[in-house]
């Protein structure tokens, strides 16, 4: 006979069934109420004072994660009133255990969702909404990008003509000629063929105009003949000049590396030091992916902190030489406000990049909690640290290496703090204790390298599609190098550089970049190096995520359910379904799955990138320039059809002659082309693609399933909503809106780092 618990009184189970009395969600197990309990407790003590801090910076990111989801622009004011009255409930819930942390949960949502919406209104500029070709742009170099094949330049517009006036950018990206490109600060006039910024080349990638937006860029393209730089009428602001200056020492150091140490170890350790890293060989950059290496390249807190550890741990030892004098003065706080410094002097001269800033906030606080006497590395400082970025720079979080730096950072404290730190028994022999040492190194090492990669290979995988089976090796491998020999030989080149003496040590340091790059290389050449992960949605990472937030800031069991969020994300992920068939933006490229599974694509024009793309995308190996992409399609004079999996055609026709027949025979035709209305086929046609972007079809019975990369409601600012033409007809239960004046061509623009 088993005992079951109602409101306040107990009812026998008997034989015959359960009683009818009560109904049954007022029953319980008699062992039911003590796991009641223990979870009670858990959730008692995972809500003490101190612990709920670092919930705040993920309620506030949840938040702006909402605002870059909404379909249309909010209202400016709708967020901050939501705010207001948050802060209010929660004075008024103060009291309240549960009460008060939901209001400040909600709270702190919207005071994120307001925080992007400000910004986004602080930034506002115009964009470009329709190619123009032969504009006539004055205006202030900005920024200066050297590109293997080409370089970059950023254009602070005074004069645009050959453009509607209520389009004109106030900043443009251009390509230019390799060694064309004129310094920061010049006055230039060039003439150019201007794009907008690019859009998702499917439906679900990464929003490169988005991107470009955050940055005040309005327009990209590629200049169009020679550059005349000239003397401006009016001189620069304070801040031009500043990054003339800025960017005249990261030249003079670039060329100085450049000149000790040619070749791609030289444009390594130029990336190290002033972050310009574009000059690097495509089989070297790509092997540094392949290994999990790549992080190496970009300035971030790993780099950071190296350089803050190497000034704070050398003047320190250096100070401590003078016993009196250590014993008498704060030398620790001294030589944390010297790495301060130095960390502040490495975030100018190596670009000052997103990244870097963030890495920066991030030493700061560590570097203001040893001089405050706090503890330096805590969960509460990683809060910390992300409110600040995310209010200075909110876009950040869409950003795959906000999301891979802290997602690393946030499971590195968390295994710090729960781990059993191996130390050596002070009455050990001296050389137990060296074995000792070493081996907590070492496993500290290893520990260290397994947990921030399996904390970013959910990240990797959603933005880049990739996975590092062999990235523990290379790092273990690679970075204790890059620690103590890379790093601090360069450091010490550039105090040296002043004197004269640098040469030697970026040769060693050039060195020790050769040990790097034989790893990297060492690592791609293994079987099975490259770990493919075809595209997933945002489903899966956000439980990912959620599963990677609640295994590190619990304290208690119920963190171990979020394990079981990570096994239903990697489930998730796995089995997300693939589209059918995908066409470009404007038309030109079209892939559809074949009965293997594998996308056989077929392009028209120069358009490498949109294919580089879709076959990432896809987990796919194969080059933009294989020409088995093209195998699934038969073309004629006229057009050509592919066959899906279920033996249904899907036809592309280029002339107007095949139209009538293709609409006849295939379930799906697209044409670059303005179709007529008439088509018993679903149509996708130039009017249609161009207003709804990308799109990705999947099969569904007799019908499709689209979905677009612009969807018509869509209506941000860096993606505005085309007008919807009347009287069109409407394929696949779609309005054909009013197309742009012309085909953007996406040669020559990449997307932004």
């Amino acid at each position: 006979m088993a005992q079951w618990w109602g409101r306040g009184r107990t009812e026998t189970w008997p034989p015959g069934g359960r009683p009818r009395a009560l109904p049954w969600p007022y029953y319980f197990p008699d062992f039911a109420e003590p796991v009641a309990a223990r979870l009670r407790s858990y959730a008692a003590a995972e809500a003490i004072p101190g612990r709920l801090l670092p919930w705040l910076p993920v309620a506030f990111g949840l938040g702006i994660a909402l605002y870059f989801t909404a379909e249309r622009e909010p209202q400016w004011w709708a967020a901050p009133a939501l705010t207001v009255l948050g802060l209010v409930f929660a004075v008024l819930a103060r009291a309240r255990p549960i009460g008060f942390p939901v209001a400040l949960a909600l709270t702190a949502m919207a005071a994120g969702f307001a925080t992007a919406t400000l910004k986004t209104i602080h930034v506002s500029h115009p964009v470009l909404q329709a190619p123009a070709g032969n504009v006539e742009i004055t205006g202030y170099v900005e920024v200066r990008e050297e590109r293997e094949r080409s370089d970059r330049i950023v254009v602070r517009a005074l004069k645009l003509e050959g453009i509607r006036s209520g389009e004109k950018p106030d900043r443009v990206r251009v390509s230019v000629r390799k060694g064309s490109a004129p310094p920061v600060g010049s006055h230039v006039t060039f003439r150019a063929r201007l794009n907008p910024p690019l859009a998702p080349l499917r439906p679900g990638g990464y929003d490169f105009a988005r991107d470009l937006y955050f940055q005040r860029i309005g327009a990209v393209g590629f200049v169009l003949g020679s550059i005349k730089t000239s003397e401006a009428a009016a001189p620069p602001g304070f801040w031009l000049r500043y990054a003339e200056n800025v960017e005249g020492v990261r030249d003079a150091i670039n060329a100085r590396i450049r000149a000790a140490v040619p070749g791609d170890k030289g444009a390594i350790a130029s990336a190290l030091i002033t972050g310009k890293r574009d000059a690097i060989s495509a089989p070297v950059n790509e092997a540094m992916y392949v290994s999990s290496l790549a992080h190496v390249l970009s300035i971030s807190g790993y780099h950071m902190a190296v350089v803050a550890g190497v000034v704070f741990f050398a003047l320190r030892a250096a100070l401590a030489l003078v016993p009196a004098f250590a014993s008498a003065r704060p030398i620790k706080k001294w030589s944390a406000a010297a790495a301060l410094a130095a960390a502040a002097g490495y975030l100018v001269i190596s670009g000052a990049e997103v990244a870097t800033q963030r890495a920066f906030i991030m030493t700061a606080i560590v570097l203001i909690g040893v001089m405050a006497d706090r503890a330096a590395l805590t969960l509460r400082t990683l809060a910390v640290a992300a409110f600040a970025v995310l209010i200075l720079a909110p876009q950040a979080l869409v950003h795959p290496s906000f999301q891979m730096s802290f997602a690393a950072t946030l499971a590195l404290i968390a295994a710090y703090e729960r781990s059993l730190r191996w130390q050596p028994n002070a009455d050990t022999t001296l050389g137990a204790r060296v074995a000792l040492w070493g081996g907590n190194a070492i496993a500290g090492l290893i520990l260290a390298s397994l947990v921030a990669g399996l904390a970013t290979t959910p990240f990797a995988a959603f933005h880049f599609h990739r996975l590092a089976p062999y990235g523990v090796i290379a790092n273990l491998t690679a970075m204790p190098i890059v620690s103590v020999w890379v790093m601090p030989s360069g450091l010490l080149a550039l105090i040296a550089m002043p004197f004269g003496f640098d040469g030697m040590l970026w040769r060693l340091m050039g060195e020790g970049i050769g040990w790097m790059m034989t790893v990297a290389l060492w690592v791609a050449s293994l079987p099975g190096a490259v770990g493919r992960m075809p595209a997933f949605g945002l489903g899966p990472l956000l439980v990912c995520t959620a599963g990677l937030v609640v295994l590190c800031l619990l304290k208690t069991p119920l963190r171990w359910s979020g394990a079981a969020l990570l096994a239903l994300a990697a489930l998730m992920a796995i089995r997300a379904p693939q589209p059918d068939v995908l066409v470009a933006a404007d038309g030109q490229a079209l892939a559809v799955r074949g009965a293997d599974g594998r996308l056989a694509i077929l392009r028209q024009g120069g358009d490498a990138f949109t294919v580089r793309e879709w076959l990432a995308a896809n987990g796919d190996a194969r080059l933009p320039s294989d020409p088995a992409l093209r195998e699934g399609f038969a073309c004629d004079a006229t057009g050509c059809v592919a066959k899906l999996a279920g033996g249904r055609l899907v036809a592309f026709a280029t002339a107007p002659d095949a139209l009538a027949e293709d609409c006849v025979r295939a379930a799906l035709v697209v044409t670059p082309r303005e179709a007529p209305p008439q088509c018993a086929a679903t149509l996708v046609d130039r009017k249609f693609s161009l207003a709804n972007g990308a799109l990705a079809l999947t099969r569904q019975g007799e019908g499709w399933d689209l979905t677009a990369a612009r969807p018509p409601g869509q209506d941000r600012p860096w993606a505005r909503a085309k007008p919807v033409q009347a009287g069109m007809a409407q394929p696949a239960s779609v309005a054909r809106p009013q197309p742009r004046d012309a085909t953007p061509r996406t040669e020559d623009m990449e997307p932004g780092d």
